[in-house]
């Protein structure tokens, strides 16, 4: 059985490209996870999301404690047989969940009790009951449960709530050490917080190299910031994180996000807009965002991208995808989510076939002029 390890293959300037090696499969960094939150990426079956390139999926604790259960899901043969994915899967904690879903909720050190918002029953989770929960679903890949720390925050803000995380990462690494239910092979990374202060994340990503992780994520940022002030973060906090080890900038982002944290060093992400966009009609393409409920679209006989392998960004008219969007058929989210999610693949392809040939800022050249020269919807 293949352990989990990660080999840096290229650079270029900060850009890196590698692979992650699991006992379930190779991730090809820098990787773009489907969200399957619920133990489904929403609109796609997991024969197409493969279909798209995607090494990796992401399933949530947070979520599948409340419904079906984890202990529900570990007796009919942990996630990846629940879902019928057989390549690797990378669990969040539920700390993001728990700061923006849940209600009255209420932190203290021992960890965070919650009501949850499907029917308002009263849980509790730890850094302790987090990791079980991710071994119960067999997860490869998993998180330290960690405070999302809000935004703004006052910098004694940030500081309490990093202080937090780093002693949940402590009590998160035993708990995995001594976790009967993990297997052989199974990851977990640490999460820097630290809010928008730089001085404040270098200070705890030293905090998570010394406790030692198989990974490193940014967590606590896309939750309101500007984009500059997320870039400036990772641009400031990547370079200390372990060169010879995965960095993963959680929940980002767009596409230009993605390109530009790449150029920043980050080697992983996940991000629930390329399917929620789908299923509000908005495409992704190379040249753009096309927003397909737009009458402008009514008749338009192109396809999405016609260069494209993948069948529904081929093979089905924009009037059609626009029809079937103002319908409200169910076909609309399908389609539409594959394009998308089959462009982020593609577009995570470029930059690593760019970082390998030495040419990753001819790319982003090329990337934001097609944009520029592209008549269709503006962001």
């Amino acid at each position: 059985m293949t352990s989990f390890d990660f080999h840096l293959d290229a650079t270029d300037g900060e850009a890196r490209t590698g692979r992650i090696e699991t006992p379930r499969g190779t991730i090809r960094t820098p990787a773009f996870m489907p969200v399957g939150t619920a133990g489904t990426v929403k609109a796609m079956t997991t024969d197409t999301v493969k279909s798209t390139g995607a090494d990796i999926v992401l399933g949530n604790t947070y979520h599948l404690m409340l419904r079906p259960g984890a202990e529900e899901v570990a007796a009919l043969g942990g996630l990846h047989r629940f879902m019928n994915w057989d390549k690797p899967i990378l669990t969040d904690s539920g700390g993001f969940q728990v700061w923006s879903l849940a209600k009255l909720r209420k932190m203290t050190d021992e960890g965070v009790t919650f009501q949850s918002h499907i029917d308002g029953s009263t849980h509790s989770l730890t850094p302790e009951r987090s990791i079980e929960i991710q071994c119960l679903l067999g997860a490869d890949i998993q998180m330290i449960l960690d405070e999302c720390t809000d935004y703004p925050a006052t910098r004694e803000q940030a500081q309490s709530s990093m202080d937090l995380t780093t002693r949940w990462a402590k009590r998160s690494k035993q708990a995995f050490a001594d976790q009967p239910h993990r297997k052989e092979g199974q990851a977990l990374f640490g999460i820097v917080q630290g809010s928008t202060y730089p001085d404040l994340r270098l200070q705890h990503a030293q905090a998570l190299v010394d406790i030692g992780f198989h990974g490193y994520a940014l967590g606590g940022l896309s939750v309101g910031e500007e984009q500059g002030a997320m870039l400036e973060t990772v641009e400031a906090v990547a370079p200390a994180l372990p060169k010879q080890q995965p960095r993963y900038l959680m929940g980002v982002g767009t596409p230009e996000d993605l390109v530009e944290a790449v150029r920043r060093g980050i080697d992983m992400f996940d991000c629930v807009m390329p399917t929620r966009s789908g299923r509000h009609g908005q495409a992704f393409t190379r040249h753009g965002r096309v927003a397909l409920k737009n009458a402008r679209h009514g008749a338009d006989p192109r396809p999405l991208d016609a260069d494209s392998p993948c069948e529904a960004s081929n093979l089905y008219s924009r009037a059609y995808l626009h029809h079937l969007y103002k319908s409200g058929e169910y076909l609309a989210a399908m389609l539409i989510t594959w394009n998308n999610v089959a462009y982020y693949q593609w577009l995570m392809a470029q930059m690593r076939a760019a970082i390998a040939e030495g040419r990753f800022e001819a790319f982003v050249a090329d990337f934001y002029a097609q944009r520029e020269a592209s008549d269709i919807d503006p962001i």
